[in-house]
């Protein structure tokens, strides 16, 4: 590969990523407003003070939740499919699936300070519109996607490339 050919693909990549980036932003202005998480910017001290670790490892703990957000989506999504077809044939909604992997999420988010990640989580945790519930998920994607957008961009790839087979 010549070195022009990867300074094409490095700033394909890289706009790629703003546009996401931006998809992102605009996502949570006009969806999940209610939340004020669209103008959060992530701050890793916290963590790294409280729970006395070091930049380097509290950014890959960052990087694997950004990752585990992102192949969580679909789980979510079908947590919500389920209730939505349950709620077709029966009043008795079983969320339990739904608000375990909210859970196991969240315990993460906290740990790591991560804020909007949290506020989000949390809603997942207690609220049972499930319109609402679909655009949290989104947002949860979009956090993610605005806490390592770099990373995001390679684990939605991976995922993309994953399905296609």
């Amino acid at each position: 590969m010549t070195l022009e050919r990867k300074q094409q693909i490095d700033e394909e990549k890289q706009i790629s990523i703003d546009k996401t980036l931006n998809k992102s932003t605009i996502f949570l202005q006009d969806n999940i407003n209610n939340l004020q998480i669209q103008d959060y910017i992530y701050s890793p001290n916290e963590a790294i003070e409280e729970l006395g670790l070091d930049a380097k490892l509290v950014d890959q703990l960052v990087e694997d939740y950004v990752s585990q957000i992102l192949k969580s989506e679909a789980l979510f999504l079908h947590h919500l499919e389920e209730l939505q077809n349950t709620m077709k044939i029966s009043r008795g909604l079983n969320y339990t699936p739904l608000r375990e992997l909210a859970h196991k999420n969240l315990g993460v988010a906290r740990n790591l300070r991560i804020k909007d990640g949290i506020k989000v989580l949390e809603e997942l945790m207690k609220k049972n519109d499930l319109d609402y519930l679909a655009l949290c998920v989104e947002a949860l994607s979009a956090c993610a996607v605005r806490l390592k957008p770099k990373c995001a961009h390679e684990t939605i790839t991976l995922i993309n490339i994953k399905n296609s087979l």
